[in-house]
């Protein structure tokens, strides 16, 4: 960020407030920095930046939480307008919704993935499979659910991360409910999908992902 000029500030502190989210500096489910924090980054006074945080927060882009932070909601207006609707849709149509994209994320991430990508779901998948092994079940969810979406963002496909973004509160809700009833990891397949994408295996890599939604769907006629 760079210090910002005096005249409509908030409009212009907003504006680089949004395009942190929109850049993916601040990715969605992240916490953003300070109120104080921001202010030194912006060079304005806390009170202008008090006023373009709460202006992302009446677009659902931004969530205050608290006694935790402000966290990131959506990448888009767009996604969260989509974050909305998904939050009342009924759960089998995201699980199939979810699958459409995971599966074909993963072929084209396994033809489209780069050097930054291969280190990045290996970091991934270690922190998964070490939350899984860990007593707090919320954590092992978010680590499972930043790997498939760090798949998706290896298939270089804009949209679809952006749409994936919009699902993320509808899927983490669904893998909760599962995981709470059986206690599945998944661990030997996730380890597959990865190792699948990171060869470049794209049918590989395909199976591998498909095969996480045939329990997940069994319970839905």
């Amino acid at each position: 960020m760079q210090p910002v000029r005096r005249s409509t500030l908030i409009t212009q502190v907003t504006e680089q407030l949004r395009e942190e989210i929109r850049s993916g500096n601040w990715a969605v489910g992240s916490r953003i920095p300070t109120e104080p924090e921001l202010a030194d980054l912006t060079g304005t006074g806390r009170n202008t930046v008090r006023e373009a945080v709460q202006a992302l927060v009446h677009t659902g882009l931004l969530e205050r939480r608290q006694g935790s932070g402000t966290y990131v909601l959506a990448a888009s207006e767009v996604g969260s307008t989509l974050g909305t609707y998904f939050a009342g849709a009924h759960e089998r149509d995201v699980l199939e919704l979810r699958q459409s994209l995971d599966v074909t994320a993963a072929g084209l991430a396994a033809r489209r993935r780069d050097d930054a990508d291969i280190r990045d779901l290996r970091v991934l998948l270690e922190a998964r499979t070490d939350a899984w092994h860990g007593p707090d079940l919320r954590a092992a969810i978010a680590a499972d659910i930043a790997l498939h979406r760090g798949i998706v963002a290896a298939s270089h496909n804009q949209v679809y991360l952006e749409f994936y973004d919009s699902l993320l509160p509808a899927i983490e809700d669904t893998v909760f409910k599962h995981a709470s009833a059986t206690g599945a990891g998944f661990h030997d397949e996730h380890s597959a999908l990865v190792e699948a994408v990171i060869t470049g295996d794209s049918e590989r890599a395909v199976a591998a992902a498909r095969c996480f939604f045939d329990e997940l769907l069994a319970g839905y006629a």
